[in-house]
């Protein structure tokens, strides 16, 4: 049985704090969380039950409005053909450096050693997919005749690999997991419209499912998808003051079309090429999560992304009492399940410390204590896994509004709610982060005083240079132009024309600068 109720030892104990090293930070909280970890190849993760639950969760919220927005899943083959890739010259010099190739389809043993087997060399090398444009316009020359087929609405889970040279868990993988739509229309007004209506669909994904404010806008022409004539993009912006991009969204005009001579016959009777876009998030959502909402004791997770919700525990000291906290226990989550939380009952044979302590560290949303005195007084305890700070606030009286004693009734029925207020309060505070880490800034000696003086975040300034101007200030500063946001996501002090912060040109708007993973 379990020995008397210990206090739960602090999780903080186990990472390092975000103010002693970020990046190990940041590490520690996946592997505290059981979330991923390094596999045998380099720069590939192995996703953990923990952290796959999660990308479960944000492959069902999104596929939910991706079929909202009329589409459909299919699924495309891993491997290209090189002659596809090199159809759009753009698209196949942009991903060129990250491409893993094959050349033969068998192994054989000489003296010993396996190699490639010389009479397996295929005809032509096959790309392993870093993204599907290209193979896919392929498929869809032999979907599309005519305008009646358009517009033409697909979506594919799937993998992709790109050969990064520096790897981070989530961020930046050799391999990961994303969902890419391709669309194809019969008018660039369609495209363009699909463009803008996904990219407001993450927007609403990150803000009202992962609590994380966004900045939407579009990219510089330095920064757009190979091949796309237009790139639109979110932006989060993380604790330590580096931006995420957390989706892009791309007008690709008829250039893969083009590439794979798809067309169509028009009401007019005459031939055209298809207009197109392509969109796409990934794992790396995973990634913006732990950065904007985690802390010290591990792992934060918005309830509606968490896979446990709450997470019932009973405590006891004898077998007699085990039985009926068991019992409670079974109880309380029978009702939570009614009310479609998602909730587990933890009754390993394990110091309740213990397990106050995982959970905290993977980032359950609430736990549920029964206790011999609860059950005697008809009560549950409470305990939230964060509450918004106070100003001036002693840690010990957040630590106290942390937990509640309930009546019974009163508690359950208190969950529902506390999950929704909690959802809110990720997000309230995800933006106060953000918006103390943001600046109007006019000159070039503010922002470097920012960016090298005072950590940085997000710059709203004004530009008028030339991309060889941005590698400029990127060598100066490690800044780049995140996007050159939407009029209506441009703060009222940031408004208005001005002069760019580096050659002194007009400049019609601020754009969005930091730097960023």
């Amino acid at each position: 049985m379990n020995k008397p109720v210990n206090q739960p030892k602090s999780a903080s104990a186990a990472i390092t704090t975000r103010a002693q090293d970020y990046s190990q930070w940041y590490l520690d909280v996946i592997k505290q969380a059981t979330l991923a970890e390094h596999s045998a190849v380099r720069g590939c993760m192995v996703i953990r039950p923990h952290g796959y639950a999660i990308w479960e969760k944000m492959q069902r919220e999104l596929d939910d409005r991706f079929k909202a927005t009329g589409h459909e899943n299919a699924y495309f083959p891993l491997f290209i053909p090189l002659s596809y890739l090199t159809r759009e010259e753009k698209h196949a010099s942009g991903f060129a450096k990250e491409c893993a190739v094959v050349t033969h389809h068998r192994l054989k043993s000489v003296n010993g050693e396996v190699v490639p087997d010389p009479d397996s060399k295929l005809e032509e090398p096959l790309v392993v997919r870093p993204t599907s444009e290209t193979i896919i316009w392929a498929q869809y020359k032999n979907w599309i005749q005519s305008y009646r087929d358009l517009p033409l609405l697909i979506n594919q889970w799937a993998n992709v690999v790109r050969w990064e040279m520096r790897t981070r868990l989530f961020l930046r993988t050799a391999e990961f997991l994303w969902q890419e739509g391709h669309t194809a229309h019969a008018t660039e007004k369609e495209a363009l419209e699909e463009t803008w209506r996904m990219l407001d669909v993450y927007a609403d994904f990150a803000e009202n499912v992962m609590a994380v404010p966004v900045i939407k806008g579009r990219k510089t022409a330095g920064e757009r998808f190979a091949g796309a004539l237009e790139t639109l993009s979110i932006e989060g912006l993380m604790q330590d003051g580096k931006a995420l991009q957390m989706g892009t969204s791309h007008y690709l005009g008829q250039n893969f079309s083009k590439g794979a001579d798809v067309k169509f016959q028009n009401k007019d009777g005459q031939l055209e090429y298809v207009y197109a876009s392509s969109w796409g998030v990934s794992t790396r959502l995973i990634g913006a999560l732990i950065m904007t909402h985690s802390d010290d004791a591990g792992l934060v997770l918005p309830p509606k992304l968490a896979p446990v919700q709450v997470v019932v525990i009973p405590i006891y000291k004898s077998d007699e009492e085990h039985v009926k906290t068991m019992e409670e226990a079974s109880r309380v989550a029978a009702e939570l399940k009614a009310l479609g939380v998602a909730v587990r009952v933890d009754d390993r044979d394990m110091q309740p410390g213990a397990k106050y302590y995982e959970w905290e560290g993977k980032g359950v949303p609430l736990r549920i204590e029964v206790g011999p005195k609860d059950l005697e007084k008809g009560s549950l305890c409470i305990a939230r896994r964060f509450v918004n700070e106070i100003p001036g606030e002693a840690p010990d009286a957040q630590r106290r509004r942390r937990k509640a004693f309930l009546p019974r009734a009163e508690a359950i029925a208190s969950i529902v709610p506390t999950l929704a207020a909690m959802q809110a309060e990720l997000l309230e505070r995800a933006r106060k982060t953000r918006d103390a880490r943001t600046r109007v800034i006019d000159n070039i000696a503010d922002f470097e005083k920012f960016f090298k003086g005072e950590g940085g975040g997000f710059a709203w300034v004004h530009w008028a240079g030339s991309p060889e101007q941005e590698d400029e200030m990127a060598k100066r500063f490690e800044t780049s132009i995140r996007n050159i946001p939407f009029e209506d996501q441009i703060p009222a002090a940031a408004k208005g024309a001005g002069v760019c912060i580096l050659t002194g040109k007009p400049s019609a708007q601020r754009v969005l600068m930091s730097k960023s993973y």
